[in-house]
């Protein structure tokens, strides 16, 4: 059998992007600036890697409470607000 480790962070972060993009309208959506922030809040949240799929269903339940996903929402929203103030293209 064959594992493939996932970032179950990677994937909530990416899932949320748009989301808290849609409510700041004075950011840029193109794909740079969305690659820039999902790397800014990746690098602020704690990593969770699984290798099954049992373990990534148990993953995602944990990142339902409350908790997890708020420390998520501040990282991402922070850097929401970092790139549109730098945008790094024209």
């Amino acid at each position: 059998m064959e594992y493939k480790l996932t970032n179950i962070a990677e994937q909530l972060v990416w899932q949320e992007v748009d989301a808290v993009l849609e409510q700041k309208t004075d950011a840029c959506k193109c794909n740079k600036c969305r690659a820039d922030i999902a790397a800014y809040a990746l690098n602020k949240v704690k990593p969770h890697y699984v290798v099954s799929r049992q373990g990534e269903v148990l993953a995602r339940t944990q990142s339902l409470q409350n908790v997890h996903r708020v420390g998520l929402l501040v990282a991402i929203t922070e850097a929401v607000e970092i790139v549109a103030a730098n945008p790094r293209h024209e």
